[in-house]
Protein backbone atom coordinates (compact mmCIF):
# COMPACT_ATOMS: atom_id res chain seq x y z
CA UNK A 1 0.00 0.00 0.00
CA UNK A 2 1.35 3.18 -0.66
CA UNK A 3 0.91 6.22 1.08
CA UNK A 4 -1.64 7.59 -2.04
CA UNK A 5 -3.25 4.58 -1.30
CA UNK A 6 -3.59 4.81 1.84
CA UNK A 7 -4.19 8.35 1.87
CA UNK A 8 -7.45 7.18 0.11
CA UNK A 9 -8.11 4.30 2.24
CA UNK A 10 -8.19 7.08 5.39
CA UNK A 11 -10.66 9.61 3.08
CA UNK A 12 -13.11 6.58 2.73
CA UNK A 13 -13.13 5.99 6.79
CA UNK A 14 -14.26 9.37 7.22
CA UNK A 15 -16.93 9.20 4.84
CA UNK A 16 -17.80 6.17 6.09
CA UNK A 17 -18.40 7.85 9.47
CA UNK A 18 -19.95 11.10 8.52
CA UNK A 19 -22.24 8.39 6.90
CA UNK A 20 -23.08 6.00 9.65
CA UNK A 21 -23.89 9.37 11.56
CA UNK A 22 -20.72 8.73 14.43
CA UNK A 23 -19.27 12.54 12.59
CA UNK A 24 -21.47 15.70 12.00
CA UNK A 25 -19.15 17.21 9.01
CA UNK A 26 -21.03 18.86 6.17
CA UNK A 27 -20.17 18.19 2.75
CA UNK A 28 -17.77 21.67 2.39
CA UNK A 29 -15.95 20.41 5.91
CA UNK A 30 -14.88 17.15 4.40
CA UNK A 31 -11.06 16.67 3.32
CA UNK A 32 -10.48 16.70 -0.18
CA UNK A 33 -7.46 14.52 0.61
CA UNK A 34 -5.41 13.72 3.63
CA UNK A 35 -2.16 14.21 4.74
CA UNK A 36 -0.03 10.61 5.64
CA UNK A 37 3.24 10.34 6.42
CA UNK A 38 6.31 8.73 8.05
CA UNK A 39 5.95 9.22 11.80
CA UNK A 40 9.07 11.50 13.33
CA UNK A 41 10.29 8.41 15.62
CA UNK A 42 10.61 4.59 15.24
CA UNK A 43 8.00 2.47 16.96
CA UNK A 44 5.19 4.39 16.02
CA UNK A 45 3.87 2.84 13.28
CA UNK A 46 4.35 2.61 9.33
CA UNK A 47 2.47 5.94 8.55
CA UNK A 48 0.89 8.93 10.84
CA UNK A 49 -1.79 10.88 10.18
CA UNK A 50 -3.23 14.07 12.08
CA UNK A 51 -6.31 14.00 10.22
CA UNK A 52 -8.25 13.43 13.85
CA UNK A 53 -6.96 16.87 15.23
CA UNK A 54 -7.93 18.48 11.88
CA UNK A 55 -11.59 17.58 11.93
CA UNK A 56 -12.46 17.89 16.07
CA UNK A 57 -13.11 21.47 15.65
CA UNK A 58 -16.26 21.25 12.39
CA UNK A 59 -16.99 18.05 14.02
CA UNK A 60 -17.77 19.38 17.44
CA UNK A 61 -15.11 16.73 19.12
CA UNK A 62 -12.19 16.37 21.40
CA UNK A 63 -9.57 15.04 18.87
CA UNK A 64 -9.08 11.55 20.91
CA UNK A 65 -12.62 11.03 20.26
CA UNK A 66 -12.51 11.42 16.32
CA UNK A 67 -9.44 9.61 16.32
CA UNK A 68 -11.21 6.73 18.48
CA UNK A 69 -14.32 6.75 15.94
CA UNK A 70 -11.62 6.59 12.75
CA UNK A 71 -9.13 3.84 14.35
CA UNK A 72 -12.44 1.62 14.73
CA UNK A 73 -13.05 1.89 10.96
CA UNK A 74 -9.34 2.03 9.88
CA UNK A 75 -8.74 -1.26 11.94
CA UNK A 76 -10.58 -3.51 9.89
CA UNK A 77 -9.40 -1.54 6.17
CA UNK A 78 -7.80 -4.57 3.94
CA UNK A 79 -3.73 -4.15 4.93
CA UNK A 80 -3.98 -2.59 7.87
CA UNK A 81 -2.73 -4.30 10.49
CA UNK A 82 -2.97 -1.85 13.85
CA UNK A 83 -4.08 1.59 14.22
CA UNK A 84 -2.93 3.05 17.19
CA UNK A 85 -3.90 6.33 18.78
CA UNK A 86 -1.10 9.27 19.97
CA UNK A 87 -2.21 12.31 21.93
CA UNK A 88 -3.49 14.53 21.91
CA UNK A 89 -5.27 12.56 18.48
CA UNK A 90 -2.52 11.27 15.86
CA UNK A 91 -3.40 8.05 14.41
CA UNK A 92 -0.47 5.89 14.03
CA UNK A 93 -0.60 3.37 11.22
CA UNK A 94 0.90 -0.15 10.78
CA UNK A 95 0.39 -1.77 7.65
CA UNK A 96 0.46 -5.67 7.76
CA UNK A 97 3.12 -7.86 6.25
CA UNK A 98 1.18 -9.06 3.14
CA UNK A 99 1.64 -5.48 2.29
CA UNK A 100 4.78 -5.03 2.52
CA UNK A 101 5.49 -7.77 0.42
CA UNK A 102 3.12 -6.44 -1.84
CA UNK A 103 5.06 -3.19 -2.23
CA UNK A 104 7.92 -5.25 -3.17
CA UNK A 105 6.53 -7.25 -5.85
CA UNK A 106 5.34 -4.23 -6.99
CA UNK A 107 8.77 -2.53 -7.18
CA UNK A 108 10.67 -5.30 -8.23
CA UNK A 109 7.63 -5.91 -11.30
CA UNK A 110 8.17 -2.45 -12.50
CA UNK A 111 11.72 -1.78 -11.76
CA UNK A 112 13.18 1.05 -13.45
CA UNK A 113 9.57 2.97 -13.95
CA UNK A 114 8.77 2.59 -10.23
CA UNK A 115 8.28 6.15 -9.27
CA UNK A 116 6.86 7.15 -12.69
CA UNK A 117 3.06 7.49 -13.04
CA UNK A 118 -0.15 9.89 -14.59
CA UNK A 119 -0.46 12.09 -11.83
CA UNK A 120 0.46 15.00 -14.02
CA UNK A 121 -0.93 14.40 -17.15
CA UNK A 122 -3.07 17.72 -17.06
CA UNK A 123 0.02 19.87 -16.54
CA UNK A 124 0.84 21.74 -19.20
CA UNK A 125 4.11 23.26 -18.19
CA UNK A 126 7.50 22.69 -19.47
CA UNK A 127 10.77 24.18 -17.23
CA UNK A 128 13.08 25.51 -19.90
CA UNK A 129 16.34 27.66 -19.09
CA UNK A 130 16.93 30.68 -21.19
CA UNK A 131 20.70 30.71 -20.66
CA UNK A 132 22.47 27.41 -21.00
CA UNK A 133 25.44 28.76 -19.34
CA UNK A 134 23.98 29.64 -15.82
CA UNK A 135 24.87 26.54 -14.95
CA UNK A 136 22.13 26.22 -12.12
CA UNK A 137 19.36 26.99 -13.93
CA UNK A 138 20.50 24.66 -16.69
CA UNK A 139 20.91 22.08 -14.64
CA UNK A 140 17.55 22.64 -12.67
CA UNK A 141 15.75 22.82 -15.50
CA UNK A 142 17.22 19.55 -17.00
CA UNK A 143 15.81 17.79 -13.81
CA UNK A 144 13.05 19.47 -13.76
CA UNK A 145 11.58 18.36 -17.05
CA UNK A 146 12.86 14.53 -16.63
CA UNK A 147 10.81 14.76 -13.31
CA UNK A 148 7.80 16.15 -15.00
CA UNK A 149 8.26 13.62 -17.82
CA UNK A 150 8.22 11.04 -15.08
CA UNK A 151 5.08 12.27 -14.29
CA UNK A 152 3.36 12.46 -17.56
CA UNK A 153 2.96 16.21 -17.81
CA UNK A 154 2.49 17.23 -21.45
CA UNK A 155 4.70 19.41 -23.45
CA UNK A 156 3.39 23.08 -22.84
CA UNK A 157 4.42 26.71 -22.82
CA UNK A 158 8.10 27.43 -21.32
CA UNK A 159 8.76 28.60 -17.29
CA UNK A 160 12.16 29.88 -16.36
CA UNK A 161 14.04 27.89 -13.64
CA UNK A 162 14.91 30.43 -11.60
CA UNK A 163 17.38 29.38 -8.44
CA UNK A 164 19.69 30.80 -7.11
CA UNK A 165 22.85 30.76 -9.34
CA UNK A 166 26.32 29.55 -8.82
CA UNK A 167 29.45 31.19 -9.25
CA UNK A 168 30.62 29.62 -11.69
CA UNK A 169 30.07 28.74 -15.33
CA UNK A 170 28.83 24.80 -16.43
CA UNK A 171 31.43 23.99 -18.49
CA UNK A 172 33.89 24.77 -15.44
CA UNK A 173 31.90 22.77 -12.77
CA UNK A 174 32.04 19.78 -15.01
CA UNK A 175 35.85 19.93 -15.66
CA UNK A 176 36.31 20.26 -12.14
CA UNK A 177 33.10 17.88 -10.73
CA UNK A 178 32.66 15.76 -13.42
CA UNK A 179 29.10 15.45 -14.25
CA UNK A 180 27.74 13.41 -11.84
CA UNK A 181 28.73 15.80 -8.87
CA UNK A 182 28.10 18.89 -10.71
CA UNK A 183 24.54 18.19 -10.82
CA UNK A 184 24.31 16.80 -7.40
CA UNK A 185 26.05 19.74 -6.33
CA UNK A 186 23.93 22.06 -7.69
CA UNK A 187 20.22 20.02 -7.62
CA UNK A 188 20.93 18.72 -3.45
CA UNK A 189 19.84 22.34 -2.51
CA UNK A 190 16.67 23.87 -2.12
CA UNK A 191 16.69 26.56 -4.71
CA UNK A 192 16.29 29.52 -2.39
CA UNK A 193 20.17 28.16 -0.95
CA UNK A 194 23.32 28.89 -2.38
CA UNK A 195 25.67 26.46 -3.45
CA UNK A 196 28.56 25.51 -2.74
CA UNK A 197 30.16 22.93 -5.61
CA UNK A 198 33.40 22.13 -3.21
CA UNK A 199 35.31 19.17 -4.74
CA UNK A 200 36.65 18.05 -1.41
CA UNK A 201 32.98 17.97 -0.61
CA UNK A 202 31.54 16.05 -3.93
CA UNK A 203 34.62 14.11 -4.52
CA UNK A 204 35.63 12.50 -1.65
CA UNK A 205 34.63 8.80 -1.40
CA UNK A 206 33.71 8.85 2.30
CA UNK A 207 29.81 8.46 4.13
CA UNK A 208 30.37 12.87 4.90
CA UNK A 209 29.63 12.95 0.96
CA UNK A 210 26.02 12.39 0.36
CA UNK A 211 26.42 11.50 -3.06
CA UNK A 212 28.91 8.91 -2.65
CA UNK A 213 26.65 7.59 0.28
CA UNK A 214 23.53 7.04 -2.12
CA UNK A 215 25.45 5.73 -5.21
CA UNK A 216 27.42 3.21 -2.40
CA UNK A 217 24.20 2.14 -1.49
CA UNK A 218 23.08 1.11 -4.77
CA UNK A 219 26.14 -0.32 -5.51
CA UNK A 220 25.71 -2.25 -2.22
CA UNK A 221 22.44 -3.81 -3.30
CA UNK A 222 23.69 -5.28 -6.83
CA UNK A 223 26.51 -6.67 -4.97
CA UNK A 224 24.18 -8.41 -2.74
CA UNK A 225 22.26 -9.65 -5.65
CA UNK A 226 25.72 -11.32 -7.31
CA UNK A 227 26.95 -13.09 -3.94
CA UNK A 228 23.03 -14.16 -3.52
CA UNK A 229 23.62 -16.12 -6.69
CA UNK A 230 26.15 -17.54 -6.01
CA UNK A 231 25.22 -18.70 -2.74
CA UNK A 232 21.44 -20.11 -4.87
CA UNK A 233 19.53 -17.38 -2.45
CA UNK A 234 17.11 -15.77 -4.79
CA UNK A 235 14.89 -12.97 -3.88
CA UNK A 236 11.59 -13.72 -2.86
CA UNK A 237 9.12 -10.86 -1.12
CA UNK A 238 7.60 -12.47 2.69
CA UNK A 239 7.69 -10.97 6.08
CA UNK A 240 9.03 -7.78 7.03
CA UNK A 241 8.23 -6.83 10.86
CA UNK A 242 11.76 -5.58 12.19
CA UNK A 243 12.15 -1.91 12.22
CA UNK A 244 14.85 -1.40 10.18
CA UNK A 245 12.72 -3.40 7.45
CA UNK A 246 9.61 -0.92 7.85
CA UNK A 247 11.50 1.96 7.85
CA UNK A 248 13.32 1.24 5.10
CA UNK A 249 9.84 0.12 3.08
CA UNK A 250 8.30 3.42 4.46
CA UNK A 251 10.74 5.38 2.17
CA UNK A 252 9.86 2.54 -0.98
CA UNK A 253 6.24 3.41 -0.39
CA UNK A 254 6.99 7.29 -0.25
CA UNK A 255 9.27 7.60 -3.22
CA UNK A 256 6.37 8.42 -5.95
CA UNK A 257 4.82 10.95 -4.18
CA UNK A 258 8.15 12.42 -3.78
CA UNK A 259 8.43 12.47 -7.21
CA UNK A 260 5.00 13.72 -7.90
CA UNK A 261 5.90 16.51 -5.64
CA UNK A 262 9.09 17.28 -7.15
CA UNK A 263 7.54 17.52 -9.95
CA UNK A 264 4.78 19.80 -9.47
CA UNK A 265 7.20 22.38 -7.13
CA UNK A 266 9.81 21.80 -9.93
CA UNK A 267 11.93 20.73 -7.17
CA UNK A 268 14.61 18.21 -7.60
CA UNK A 269 16.16 18.66 -4.53
CA UNK A 270 13.51 16.76 -3.01
CA UNK A 271 14.52 13.38 -4.78
CA UNK A 272 18.04 13.83 -3.59
CA UNK A 273 17.14 14.07 0.00
CA UNK A 274 14.85 11.61 -0.45
CA UNK A 275 17.90 9.49 -1.61
CA UNK A 276 19.52 10.37 1.27
CA UNK A 277 17.10 9.44 3.70
CA UNK A 278 16.60 5.72 1.62
CA UNK A 279 20.71 5.40 1.80
CA UNK A 280 20.59 5.75 5.62
CA UNK A 281 17.28 3.47 6.10
CA UNK A 282 18.80 0.83 4.27
CA UNK A 283 22.59 1.18 5.66
CA UNK A 284 20.83 0.07 8.92
CA UNK A 285 18.23 -2.59 7.58
CA UNK A 286 21.99 -3.98 6.51
CA UNK A 287 23.91 -3.82 9.63
CA UNK A 288 20.63 -5.23 11.34
CA UNK A 289 19.56 -7.42 9.47
CA UNK A 290 21.88 -9.79 7.94
CA UNK A 291 20.82 -10.51 3.90
CA UNK A 292 23.47 -13.39 2.95
CA UNK A 293 23.48 -16.41 5.64
CA UNK A 294 26.70 -16.38 6.92
CA UNK A 295 29.15 -19.83 7.55
CA UNK A 296 27.36 -22.48 7.49
CA UNK A 297 24.19 -20.95 7.88
CA UNK A 298 21.48 -22.63 5.53
CA UNK A 299 19.70 -20.27 3.20
CA UNK A 300 16.22 -19.35 4.29
CA UNK A 301 12.42 -17.56 3.27
CA UNK A 302 14.10 -14.89 5.65
CA UNK A 303 17.42 -14.64 3.25
CA UNK A 304 15.26 -14.37 0.26
CA UNK A 305 12.55 -11.42 1.29
CA UNK A 306 15.51 -9.12 3.01
CA UNK A 307 17.39 -9.73 -0.65
CA UNK A 308 13.95 -8.84 -2.04
CA UNK A 309 13.89 -5.94 -0.11
CA UNK A 310 17.72 -4.86 -0.68
CA UNK A 311 16.51 -5.07 -4.58
CA UNK A 312 13.68 -2.79 -3.96
CA UNK A 313 15.87 -0.35 -2.17
CA UNK A 314 18.37 -0.58 -5.00
CA UNK A 315 15.86 0.09 -7.82
CA UNK A 316 14.51 3.18 -5.65
CA UNK A 317 17.86 4.91 -5.00
CA UNK A 318 18.61 3.86 -9.53
CA UNK A 319 15.91 5.36 -10.11
CA UNK A 320 15.90 8.33 -8.01
CA UNK A 321 19.60 9.59 -9.63
CA UNK A 322 18.35 8.78 -12.86
CA UNK A 323 15.46 11.22 -12.49
CA UNK A 324 18.43 13.86 -11.55
CA UNK A 325 20.61 12.86 -14.53
CA UNK A 326 23.35 10.95 -12.09
CA UNK A 327 24.43 7.86 -12.63
CA UNK A 328 23.94 5.16 -10.29
CA UNK A 329 26.59 2.26 -11.51
CA UNK A 330 26.80 -1.28 -10.13
CA UNK A 331 30.51 -1.19 -8.87
CA UNK A 332 32.40 1.80 -6.69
Amino acid sequence: MTPAELSRTVLRTVRRAVEADELSLSVPELPEQILVQRPPRPGCGDYATNVALKLAGPAGRPPRQVAEILRRHLAHAPGIARVDIAEPGFLNITLDAVTHADLVRAVRQRGPAYGHGEGLRDVRVTVVSADPQEARATVVAEAANRLLRAGGAQEGPPEPAKPQPVAARFDELMRTLGPDATRWALLRPPSGDVPLPDPAVHLTQRASNPLFRVRYAHARTRALLRNAHDLGVEPAPGEYRHPAETDLLGLIADFPRVVDAAARHRAPDRVARHAERTADAFFRFHDECPVLPKGDEKPSAVHGARLALAEASGTVLANGLTLLGISAPDHL
